[in-house]
């Protein structure tokens, strides 16, 4: 499959880089800063380009069979940079006739919000990561008003923990089983599954171990 991963360069993106080339897919890293990505692969192409340029967001993707999204920014940034290149992306595969989406959103967003353990739904997501919800939210409303098959992965906190296969998902909000953490080497073992299976087709599943 030829799949196109934006935020190729973050430490999320670079497992979904890995893991699809690992399985034999055709993978092009859209990327602002390709140096930082320094994996090698014959099937590997690094594009350069910014995500909110749309013109080079449409040229990338045209020919794609799929798109994954792993965009990130520091908490502290201000430029919804999720919410303005997701509708880029999105917009880019509705011209282009690429229907596959799978996105990286975190788990507290939207409906999943109540399920957060206190600490972060009192303290840290309403004060240190108030924009980074923020903006997940906007891009999951983009995401939900297309015509794209989409899902969104709603990982919870992300370590550099191993690539395991072993995590719970699609659990409901109010599971107390669930240790509030998940790899990012799992999280894009689950995004690429997603590929090909439509179990979570136009749904928002959580992720934890």
């Amino acid at each position: 499959m030829k799949v196109i991963i934006f935020g190729s360069t973050g430490p999320t993106g670079q497992q979904v880089v890995k893991q699809a080339l690992e399985q034999g897919h055709d993978v092009t890293a859209f990327a602002r800063s390709p140096e930082k990505l320094d994996q090698k692969h014959e099937k590997l192409q690094v594009m350069k380009g910014d995500v909110l340029d749309y013109a080079s967001v449409e040229g990338a993707i045209r020919g794609q069979d799929a798109v994954l999204c792993t965009i990130g920014l520091p908490p502290t940034d201000k430029s919804n940079l999720r919410a303005k290149g997701t509708k880029n992306i999105i917009q880019a595969m509705e011209k282009t006739g690429v229907r596959r989406f799978i996105c990286q959103s975190s788990d507290g967003v939207g409906d999943s919000r109540e399920g957060l353990p206190f600490l972060y739904k009192y303290l840290l997501v309403p004060f240190m990561l108030r924009r980074v919800f923020a903006d997940h939210e906007l891009q999951e409303n983009h995401i939900k008003k297309s015509r794209l098959d989409w899902i969104i992965a709603r990982p919870a906190a992300l370590t550099n923990g191993e690539h395991t296969g072993a995590y719970q998902q699609g659990y409901p909000a109010d599971n107390k089983m669930v240790k509030n953490k998940i790899s990012r080497a799992d999280t894009a073992d689950f995004m690429l599954k997603q590929l090909a299976d439509n179990n979570y087709l136009h749904m928002t599943p959580s992720l934890s171990y």
